[in-house]
């Protein structure tokens, strides 16, 4: 071999390593799919997400959050997203499988692209093997909503109402239907309350929703919430009827109202997920399969769910205080 090959070996060589380390130093371009910049739940995953962004960026690589302006069209407006974010040329996304009919095409599309998947908050193990998604990492809703319908009927709920204001959102139905079941083990009943998306975080809406529902059945001892926010509404629906000491309140998810509230004894429990965790995990999972292809041998990896009542509730206010949970 010539000085001059073995010159031209080398710089290849050189060449090819030089490469390498320089697509690593780039760091991963991650993108998420979650919901409303407004949404209290969401802003919590996304602080997951930004935290363990802050490693990515280190990194030389990014996290964009993408979300929908409203959630009155929501499946095709997350598919949207999907591909928005699969046109960026990212090296790995993460998202929620919320509305299944909607979303799994384009789902199915990231991952016939090459590009590392991992499903979060909604869809559950069976939605990321499905779409062929590397992880899940969430709560198993239909889990949780038995665990709150179980929950009820040993504190003497007979007759739940589940007020949806997602209808056909895959989760939300899997989390009315698991209180229903929850229930019925014990020999309560749990009915939903379906109202349009548009009363999601509409006060007056879903307050007045309450009212009238309670006004109607008289049976009712029970309201349980797809969301924090909605808890508080749904309270105002109670307190406006008159029935506060007569219907115990539960809700999926947590906010410091409704901690403030178990605490006085005016509302029975909140079924936590650990949407921090959520984003977090998430995003740090893919950051080291992408820069060091580590993987976590647990599938799916379950950040809950958990009830939050009185006998827990002022350990888990100071996480609420940093916006954690």
């Amino acid at each position: 071999m010539t000085f001059l090959s073995k010159t031209f070996k080398l710089l290849a060589a050189t060449a090819a390593i030089a490469a390498a380390t320089s697509a690593l130093a780039a760091g991963p371009r991650i993108f998420v799919i979650g919901g409303k910049a407004d949404d209290p739940f969401w802003s919590r995953v996304k602080k997951g997400a930004d935290d363990a962004g802050l490693v990515v960026k280190a990194a030389g690589g990014s996290v964009t959050w993408l979300g929908p302006q409203t959630y009155d069209n929501l499946g095709p407006d997350a598919a949207k997203l999907i591909r928005t974010a699969l046109s960026q040329k990212p090296d790995a996304i993460v998202g929620p499988d919320w509305v299944p009919e909607a979303m799994d095409a384009a789902f199915k599309e990231v991952v016939a692209a090459g590009v590392p998947l991992i499903i979060y908050n909604a869809g559950g193990m069976e939605a990321a093997k499905r779409l062929g998604a590397m992880n899940y990492v969430g709560s198993e809703e239909y889990v949780a909503g038995q665990g709150g319908g179980e929950y009820f009927t040993k504190s003497g709920a007979k007759n739940v109402l589940c007020v949806n204001t997602q209808p056909g959102s895959t989760n939300q139905e899997s989390r009315c239907k698991g209180v229903a079941d929850g229930m019925a083990k014990a020999g309560g009943k749990s009915t939903q309350l379906p109202l349009p998306a548009s009363s999601f975080g509409n006060p007056t809406a879903v307050a007045q929703a309450v009212k009238a529902a309670l006004q109607k059945d008289k049976t009712v001892d029970g309201i349980i919430t797809i969301s924090a926010g909605d808890a508080t509404s749904a309270a105002t629906g109670i307190a406006q009827a008159g029935l506060v000491k007569q219907v115990k309140l539960g809700t999926f998810d947590i906010d410091p109202t409704n901690l403030a509230r178990i605490q006085d004894g005016t509302q029975l429990f909140c079924i936590d997920q650990q949407p921090y965790l959520q984003g977090y995990l998430a995003v740090s999972m893919l950051n080291s399969f992408v820069q060091y292809g580590l993987k976590v041998p647990s599938a799916p990896l379950l950040t809950g769910p958990g009830i939050v009542d009185a006998s827990n509730v002022a350990a888990t206010l100071a996480g609420a205080k940093a916006g954690a949970r």
